[in-house]
């Protein structure tokens, strides 16, 4: 079988968990999947991030002009172009990590796209009015006329469902793959780039969107620091409102607790969950949510909400808040969770094996 990956829309160290899963699924495929061919599509701004796979003989790349800033130009040339390539490569099956599946013309070749969330149907104030306009109608057209659509958590199925019924019958749950490394760092390296100490901070990995609730959660920290409990908060991450972040930072007079590490390498983040006190995780609405498990995996204890997937993706093994939005809350289940013992959390279901195999299978059955 050969296998189509539209690739275009990565925009290296700026695609969050959508891109930690793709690139996931790229190991996969040259683990478990060597039996099968791939053509990378690619761009002009991004082929030198995925420079690594030319060494697979079954692995091919199809360099397209375009770039993958600029997500409204990408998706009209993918419109124009992608579903002709794929056919003069000859590809069995096109693979659409993200929602925008392009038109196709007359090729036969069936469509796997896979949609995350829905999120400006639920945060439409995030989007300008065009923009929401075009991608509520790219999530009816993927649904439409995807031959399969692969969501990351059975919440995001639903979801999907309530909206679009029509994909019912053509809709399947598969979760996010998550590989769990050591880092190889010593401890050393986060005390001396952040001035903490090991075991004396709390983690968070998340972007700065409003749904994310970290307001929330810079006022636990500065109520914490008047309690004269004062313990750093790390966050990791990229995109959102980090001018308001900041602000609120200042507002609060917490500068001094908070540190905003921006993108960091696989091998640095994994070193701070090592690392750290206690993972927090304040988000009210995720696809799916790969933070709480890596954390869990590497034996940290979590405290966290249990808003849209997050209770289905972590099975309930962190400590849950009630009420997002409650700061008291927040402390009281710090406090349970910090006389907690750390336990890890292999989380089976989500080793790249396994998820590698269930989206091959998903493709294999559109080629007959």
């Amino acid at each position: 079988m050969k296998i189509g990956i539209d690739l275009l829309w990565v925009k290296p160290g700026k695609c969050g968990g959508t891109e930690s899963v793709i690139r996931n699924l790229l190991d996969g495929f040259v683990l478990y999947g060597k039996e099968h061919e791939y053509v990378l599509y690619v761009a002009q701004d991004n082929v030198d991030s995925f420079s690594m796979y030319r060494e697979y003989d079954n692995m091919s790349f199809h360099l397209c002009k375009v770039n993958s800033a600029g997500p409204l130009l990408r998706y009209f040339w993918e419109n124009l172009h992608l579903d002709h390539l794929a056919k003069k490569d000859a590809v069995d099956v096109m693979f659409i990590p993200v929602y925008s599946k392009p038109f196709t013309y007359g090729s036969h070749i069936p469509y796997v796209t896979n949609i995350a969330d829905l999120q400006a149907m639920h945060y439409p104030q995030y989007f300008s009015k065009l923009m929401y306009i075009f991608m509520r109608f790219i999530w009816w057209f993927a649904c439409k006329t995807s031959d399969k659509v692969i969501t990351i958590s059975d919440n995001v199925k639903e979801d999907l469902i309530s909206h679009y019924p029509f994909v019912k019958d053509r809709i399947q749950t598969i979760y996010n793959p998550i590989i769990t490394k050591e880092s190889g760092l010593d401890a050393s390296v986060i005390e001396k780039k952040y001035q903490v100490k090991a075991n004396e901070y709390f983690y968070c990995v998340s972007s700065m969107l409003p749904h994310k609730n970290l307001e929330t959660l810079l006022k636990v920290i500065a109520k914490l620091k008047a309690q004269g409990k004062t313990r750093p908060l790390i966050l990791s991450g990229v995109g959102g409102k980090n001018e308001e972040f900041h602000a609120l930072c200042r507002k609060l007079d917490i500068e001094d607790a908070v540190i905003d590490s921006g993108f960091v390498t696989n091998e640095e983040r994994d070193c701070l969950y090592e690392n750290c006190r206690m993972f927090l995780f304040p988000s009210v609405f995720e696809g799916f949510g790969m933070p709480p498990i890596e954390a869990m995996r590497k034996g940290k204890r979590v405290v966290m909400t249990k808003k849209t997937c997050l209770l289905e993706v972590t099975e309930g093994k962190a400590v849950y808040v009630e009420d997002p939005f409650d700061v008291d809350e927040w402390i009281r289940k710090i406090d349970q969770a910090d006389a907690m013992d750390a336990k890890a959390y292999a989380f089976e279901k989500y080793d790249l094996e396994q998820i590698t195999k269930l989206y091959l299978k998903a493709l294999m059955e559109q080629v007959g």
